[in-house]
């Protein structure tokens, strides 16, 4: 089956969060399934030098974006047997910031219409256009309204899948015309209490919807959860589902990993405590397998939980524990990290920086991960320090529900530490728990053998991605 990936971002060219991990990982997985995948990107600016090399220049050619004739040239790379296409437009992508520019709604209606426009250079008339976030929304819009009578066209099925439904593409219903280059017979599939919708578009003309995790596909069905889209989305859920998300268990491998100090595999459990003492010492702490190293490597938003983070961490660090917290994101968490771990020298670290290769040493080096999100749609950093038998801390939300289990003593089952509300104290409690978990030796290494012993790759969902596409 012939599938072209449609993102924003994707790994390893330009990563700002969960979007690009499944766009490096998910197409590279079905291509070994036996599919032919490729993935198209913007050509950012930022993309690193050395990937750029890879790139070959294919292409260009003009086209009308609403009234504007643009440039599109497209580059062509080819990645652990993924091709990759990148359209490259310097005024638009050649910036420091991938995203949350003034003109982000038109960088990204050149980016849909320049998807379907490229399909008759690139000779690919792909059997699924599988389109993702808002930053793609328009691409099934535009197919269905535009494109659909040329030749090539008329087959092609779309998928949506929405990553994160907090961010919906809204914009004044003057820029229909102006900026999307649709006209006013469009407007009630993109019009949405009182604005143009892009998401909303993608769900109503789109041929299937998922979500990342079958949880949050049920939770966006109901505010607060819905962002205001759940009259839409009840009025489509035949069309909605969910489909968890993996990892590259090749990428995160304890036991092959080079980032880390000692590999290590479920039957040398032994050895991770040696990543524990080097990261320790990285970081200036005592080293000591005396006290549990709880870590966090999060993007420093209230969607993360850092509400919760700043009630209860300097509790947490009054406790017999070591904690490091690793992550960039809004002014105020920073600086509440900062007079925190002033105010704990001895055993709190906050790491405020984007370090790839320490969020590794992280997941390999601590005993407990907290990760307690308010919500969230599927996350990926919990399977990651599972796999590493780094036991997480989290909220039962989204697919943080539906892949920890929480370590029941009785039957030694589970892999992790739950808490039902999205409240202080719910959260507080849990950590007390991981302290307790941790004293006890016996049941905290049967916790951590058992997170190491799932299976979070790409197997099941690839089969379920499959089973979609040939269904449309």
């Amino acid at each position: 089956m012939k599938i072209l990936y449609a993102a924003s971002e994707a790994a390893p060219f330009i990563k700002v969060g969960g979007l690009g991990d499944v766009a490096g990982a998910l197409p590279k997985a079905l291509c070994r399934a036996g599919d032919d995948v490729r993935v198209i990107l913007p050509y950012y600016g930022a993309i690193p030098q050395s990937l750029k090399e890879q790139c070959t220049y294919r292409t260009h050619f003009y086209f009308y974006n609403s009234w504007r004739s643009q440039y599109c040239g497209i580059f062509e790379a080819k990645v652990d047997g993924v091709t990759y296409y990148l359209l490259d437009n310097e005024y638009y992508f050649n910036r420091p910031e991938t995203y949350g520019s003034y003109d982000d709604g038109e960088r990204f209606s050149f980016f849909s219409r320049g998807i379907l426009e490229c399909l008759p250079l690139l000779d690919f008339y792909p059997d699924v256009l599988h389109c993702n976030d808002w930053h793609t929304a328009l691409v099934p819009v535009l197919l269905d309204t535009q494109f659909r009578e040329r030749p090539g066209y008329e087959n092609i099925r779309t998928v949506f899948t929405i990553h994160n439904i907090e961010f919906q593409g809204k914009y004044d219903p003057y820029i229909l015309g102006n900026v999307f280059g649709l006209d006013e017979q469009v407007k009630p599939l993109l019009y949405y209490d009182g604005c143009i919708n892009l998401m909303k578009g993608a769900i109503e003309c789109s041929d299937r919807v998922t979500t990342v995790s079958n949880r949050y596909a049920e939770e966006i069905m109901n505010p607060p959860k819905s962002c205001g889209l759940e009259h839409i989305l009840r009025a489509r859920s035949y069309k909605v589902s969910g489909i968890l998300n993996g990892i590259d268990t090749d990428l995160f491998d304890p036991e092959t990993d080079q980032r880390i100090a000692r590999n290590y595999t479920a039957d040398t459990l032994k050895f991770k405590v040696e990543n524990k003492k080097a990261l320790q010492k990285e970081l200036g702490l005592p080293e000591t397998d005396e006290v549990p190293l709880f870590g966090m490597v999060t993007r420093l938003t209230h969607q993360k939980g850092m509400e919760l983070v700043k009630e209860k961490l300097d509790w947490l660090a009054d406790q017999p524990v070591q904690v490091v917290v690793l992550g960039t994101g809004d002014a105020v968490y920073e600086q509440f990290l900062r007079d925190c771990a002033a105010r704990h020298p001895e055993n709190l670290r906050a790491c405020l920086a984007f370090d790839g290769a320490l969020a590794q040493r992280i997941y390999a080096g601590c005993d407990f991960f907290m990760m307690p999100s308010e919500f969230e749609p599927c996350g990926l950093a919990q399977m990651i320090a599972m796999r590493y038998g780094t036991l997480p801390i989290v909220h039962t939300t989204g697919g943080l529900a539906d892949t920890v289990i929480p370590y029941n003593p009785q039957e030694k089952s589970g892999r992790g530490i739950t808490f039902q509300s999205f409240h202080p104290e719910d959260f507080s409690h849990a950590l007390w728990r991981a302290v307790e978990l941790y004293r006890d030796k016996t049941h905290f290494d049967c916790a951590s053998t058992n997170a190491m012993a799932g299976d979070y790759s790409w197997g099941p969902s690839v089969e379920a991605y499959q089973n979609l596409y040939k269904g449309i």
